[in-house]
């Protein structure tokens, strides 16, 4: 029988993205607290600008935000924001999506599962994925249930399970 395979990857739907950051817009462009603030939240080429008059603001913007992606089940740990910053008058925060794993991830991952896997399940790094296969669908299913329960710092999928 041949061997069951599963892939590891670490993607992001962009319109998902897209649908939260526009609901965000639509609530920061109602809500009280935000108005005659200069509050904003768009697009700036491939990452997300969050603008305001003061740092609070701009933080309460970003958490408006996070709030849409989880709504919209997309993992915070994809989202990677930088500090405010002042520009003029502005304080601006900066974020972008965070996709692909790594090569000192995948490896990361390859070892979680060679050390604390079932015997048999055999890692591979495939460019920006890690193919998992082994003979025992179970073994695979106990690998799924192990990388979910560790916390790592990038969000996991796993996909063309066969």
């Amino acid at each position: 029988m041949a061997d069951s395979s599963f892939d590891i990857v670490s993607k992001v739907e962009r319109q998902e993205v897209d649908n939260a950051l526009n609901q965000a817009a639509k609530e920061i462009s109602q809500r009280y607290d935000f108005k005659n603030v200069g509050a904003s939240i768009s697009w700036s080429g491939e990452k997300i600008l969050m603008e305001a008059n003061s740092e609070e603001r701009v933080k309460a913007i970003l958490d408006v935000f996070e709030t849409k992606l989880v709504k919209r089940g997309i993992s915070l740990k994809a989202l990677d924001a930088d500090e405010p910053q002042l520009s003029g008058k502005e304080y601006k925060i900066f974020a972008s999506i965070e996709e692909g794993i790594s090569q000192e991830n995948a490896k990361k991952v390859a070892k979680i599962i060679r050390d604390e896997g079932p015997k048999g399940v055999k890692a591979q790094v495939q460019g920006d994925e890690l193919r998992v296969s082994s003979k025992s669908r179970d073994d695979l299913q106990s690998v799924q249930a192990l990388l979910k329960g560790k916390d790592l710092d990038f969000a996991l999928q796993f996909v063309n399970y066969r």
